[in-house]
């Protein structure tokens, strides 16, 4: 049986359900290529924004990734758990916690940085260089139009 559910042929040639499909392909790649490091999705963007923005609180984390509070509380817990990231009382204010990447969790992140490129480059694979550059281009045009 197909991974791609049956279309007609008109909605096959539609580029939201192509967007759709190359999207689902790639989510997957890379959650199975994550899931080799013990590693989710979310706990990999979770902690590439810790590295990226850290000291940073909790809360605006969550609001940074657009992540519920109850569910970043949850992420965050299972990174600390890990080992892949501190709390420790912020600075400009000890009502809150800052967030930092730990050393261990700059090794972790730099596996699944790794797997994460490998899976996107069998995502890919049936593209040159410069087409990938393009398509690059192209779909960050359509997602983000603003910038």
């Amino acid at each position: 049986m197909p991974d791609t559910p049956y279309a007609p042929s008109r909605i096959r040639a539609l580029p939201s359900w192509l967007l759709g499909r190359a999207a689902a392909r790639g989510h997957r790649l890379v959650a199975d290529a994550l899931a080799g490091e013990g590693m989710r999705m979310m706990h990999h963007a979770v902690l590439s924004a810790v590295e990226e923005l850290g000291p940073v609180s909790q809360a605006e984390l969550g609001r940074t990734l657009r992540i519920d509070p109850k569910d970043m509380v949850a992420i965050v817990n299972e990174l600390q758990r890990d080992g892949l990231v501190t709390r420790s009382p912020d600075p400009r204010d000890r009502r809150k916690n800052a967030i930092e990447i730990s050393a261990d969790g700059r090794r972790r992140l730099r596996r699944t940085q790794q797997l994460g490129d490998e899976a996107n480059a069998e995502l890919t694979a049936g593209l040159t260089a410069a087409e990938r550059e393009q398509l690059v281009v192209l779909l960050t045009r359509i997602a983000l139009p603003e910038e």
